[in-house]
């Protein structure tokens, strides 16, 4: 008894949630106690404080009786009852919906503090070594957006928050579900034709015009600062002369896309060319290397990192880009199209849903740029463990 009174005021820990950081979920788990009653279940009110009163006593007295107590263990119980915590509360939502008690918000910050501590122990078991270590570092992220959507839903719908200034993420669900082919027509209008296109475009271009200017050194000192300026001209100047030049479908959005891609990729590639070490320049010459050989063989190499850098911006600016100019002048399909419609309409939710659509393409080909500059850059320091 004795020790574990010391290990606790010494604050020792092996762990997100040692003896002494213990007292951090015995908190909530009172809280749990004295709020379950204004909750409308009782019985399960009851069940919940009584498993969080049963995880606080394991977690307080195991270790004061020298038992030896698995990691694990313990992010079992603080993952079991914050999970019987947050169903407790989305299953009685309806009953409180805008009209919760302080009983209700208690309770709700009782289950935060213990999410927080779950997803504390989850970091700490990450990894990228063993198989078990990087599926929980790939459900770190699950686990905390699935938490931001709940506490969502329950602050929304707990306080009363009018849909047409915030819907809860389930109406944003449900209007999701029942308009799947409008948000295709949509996705496939503006990602599919637009954005790669453009994003194809800008990107290439914009390589190959770098290769350019690091040939010719006065293009360097030309081109750059007026690609400097180009780049901070606003979408909302540039996208209506580009509608003017190219119409009203999807080539107009494309050729946004390019202004707004093109200049990133061309500053990030001049800086990437110019990475390369100079005793590796001077190896190179030592060899007779030509300037196409000291190119693909050392200079790229070295550029590859800030490439891809500039792949993952544009990658979020290309979507951007294609979004907001479907404002000035697009067919009745779209992205952009829908959501300026439905905000003068009203229909909030369907702007929620398309915002979801761009949120989940956007993430997605982020990703898989970032997994392509893994496969090609795995010597980079920054991979290296």
């Amino acid at each position: 008894m004795n020790g574990a009174a010391a290990d606790m005021a010494t604050g020792s820990s092996t762990g997100p949630l040692t003896p002494a950081r213990a007292p951090v979920l015995a908190y909530p788990a009172a809280l749990l106690a004295f709020t379950a009653i204004p909750m409308p279940v009782a019985t399960g009110g009851s069940i919940v404080a009584g498993s969080s009163l049963l995880a606080a006593a394991l977690l307080l007295i195991i270790p004061a009786l020298g038992i030896p107590r698995p990691p694990a263990l313990r992010l079992v119980l603080v993952g079991a009852v914050t999970i019987a915590a947050f169903l407790l509360i989305l299953a009685n939502l309806s009953p409180v919906e805008g009209k919760a008690s302080l009983g209700y918000w208690l309770l709700l910050a009782s289950a935060g503090v213990m999410a927080v501590q779950m997803m504390r122990g989850l970091a700490h078991r990450a990894g990228s070594g063993s198989l078990r270590a990087r599926l929980i570092s790939l459900s770190v992220p699950v686990v905390f957006g699935l938490w931001l959507l709940i506490l969502w839903e329950c602050i929304v719908r707990g306080a009363g928050v009018p849909t047409v200034l915030l819907p809860p993420p389930s109406d944003i669900a449900v209007r999701f579900a029942s308009s799947l082919d409008i948000l295709w027509a949509d996705f496939r209008q503006t990602f599919l034709k637009a954005v790669i296109a453009g994003y194809v475009m800008g990107c290439g271009s914009g390589f190959l015009v770098a290769l350019l200017v690091d040939r010719v050194p006065f293009l360097r000192r030309g081109l750059l600062p007026v690609g400097n300026m180009v780049s901070a001209l606003p979408i909302i100047g540039i996208a209506p002369i580009m509608v003017m030049w190219f119409g009203f479908d999807w080539p107009s959005k494309a050729a946004v896309v390019v202004v707004m891609t093109f200049f990133p990729m061309l500053v990030n590639t001049v800086s990437g060319l110019s990475a390369a070490g100079g005793m590796e320049r001077d190896l190179m010459r030592t060899y007779a290397a030509t300037h196409a050989q000291s190119l693909v063989k050392l200079r790229l190499p070295a550029a590859l990192p800030f490439i891809f850098n500039a792949l993952k911006i544009n990658s979020t600016l290309a979507l951007i880009g294609a979004i907001v100019a479907e404002f000035f002048g697009t067919p009745i399909v779209g992205m952009g199209f829908r959501i300026s419609t439905e905000v003068g309409r009203m229909n909030i939710g369907m702007v929620w849903a398309e915002i979801t659509v761009a949120a989940i393409a956007g993430s997605l080909f982020y990703g898989i740029v970032a997994m392509i500059e893994r496969a090609f850059t795995f010597w980079h320091p920054s991979y290296r463990h």
